[in-house]
């Protein structure tokens, strides 16, 4: 089989590229021939393997991958003589990819019965339409919450304070710390609702194309003159990326919040934290309540060297007071999905001992997307 070629597979009008047919499959398809060099992949392999076309055709399965893993019993049972075979819920994981959760397929093609075609569907995709639901439904929550303690808290909070400083200048000197007491206790209330009304819908906001680059430089200045002077940050930006379709400030919160986290995260010595972008062809969502789908190819990911989140969070991890940190708000997370949501866009993580990373998918500008 000559090596990037899928003439053997066109069974189609001699119009159609078979190349360009499975390029545009949002699963990865990689061919290998009997001495396991990879004759073939599309685009999503190429994000799968962290790698391009060029470097990767003609290189050998083996060194992407452990001698134990799964992937090689399926080639195996495959070039054995058996049928196509399906395996689902394999952890792939090793230096070179990362750790992926997919269903691997295994085909032998019967023209050339040594090699073996093999797709991987990521497993991720549904877990990150699921989270994208729940992380919008957080959001909500949060924005209704925040609606009706403006209103149910702030209202009366005024008449308590007004009440306080009448009586003020009618008690004795002994009793007027009493009624400052009131007061200032009335005033850190409304400070702690102004605190929380930041989640309330304050009307559209005007989204405009933004440099990420330039958001994330401004992260990296307040975090590395502040909060996070013990950490080492590494930086690994794609610097081709198009702009991002958004409010520059309010990203600016955005990974901000992410950042501190991370900081607060790592360990005192040795603390790490990687901040990196790409552009992924991905999957489209659909969006909630209509038929219309949206494409995230901007991904910005926050990666550090802590502990982990624990288990028993993981799944109300972005919702309002949901903290592990016992000076902790729990608001900071919320406003991460929040403000995400307001983007159009997906915010997802996974953790483990010694790596947590954030990821925040977002779209690109009309005009970045047009070219």
């Amino acid at each position: 089989m000559k090596a990037g070629s899928l003439q053997a597979l066109n069974r189609g009008p001699a119009s159609l590229d078979p190349a360009t047919i499975v390029n545009a499959l949002a699963g990865a398809v990689i061919a290998v021939d009997e001495e396991f060099r990879i004759v073939f992949v599309n685009s999503a392999a190429e994000q799968f393997l962290l790698s391009g076309a060029g470097m990767l055709v003609g290189a050998d399965l083996r060194s992407f991958m452990p001698d134990d893993s799964p992937l090689f019993a399926l080639i195996a049972h495959v070039r054995g003589g058996g049928p196509a075979v399906s395996e689902y819920g394999v952890t792939l994981d090793s230096p070179k990819i990362g750790r992926h959760f997919v269903n691997i397929q295994a085909v032998p093609l019967p023209e050339h019965p040594r090699t073996v075609v093999l797709s991987f569907q990521e497993r991720s995709i549904a877990d990150k339409i699921d989270r994208q639901l729940t992380h919008r439904g957080a959001a909500r929550s949060v924005t209704a919450m925040a609606s009706m303690l403006a209103h149910e808290v702030k209202n009366p909070l005024s008449g308590i304070r007004g009440a306080a400083q009448l009586l003020e200048t009618s008690v004795s000197p002994d009793d007027q710390p009493l009624t400052r007491l009131i007061c200032d206790e009335a005033d850190r209330i409304c400070a702690l609702v102004d605190r929380i009304g930041i989640f309330s819908d304050g009307g559209p906001t005007k989204h405009e194309p933004v440099n990420i680059h330039l958001v994330l430089d401004r992260v990296y200045q307040i975090a590395r003159n502040g909060f996070a002077r013990h950490v080492r940050f590494v930086e690994n930006y794609d610097p081709s990326l198009p702009d991002v379709l958004g409010d520059r400030d309010q990203l600016v919160q955005v990974f901000l919040n992410l950042v501190k986290n991370a900081a607060e995260a790592v360990p005192e010595e040795g603390g790490r934290i990687i901040m990196s972008t790409a552009y992924r062809h991905g999957v489209r969502f659909a969006l909630p309540g209509s038929g219309q789908r949206v494409h995230l190819p901007l991904m910005v990911t926050v990666e550090d060297n802590g502990d982990g989140i624990p288990e028993d969070m993981r799944s109300h991890l972005f919702d309002p007071f949901v903290t592990s940190k016992p000076k902790g708000s729990g608001l900071g997370l919320a406003l991460v999905a929040k403000i995400v949501n307001d983007h159009g866009g997906v915010v997802e993580f996974e953790s483990q001992a010694r790596r947590t990373a954030f990821r925040v998918m977002l779209p690109m500008a009309p005009e970045a997307e047009s070219v």
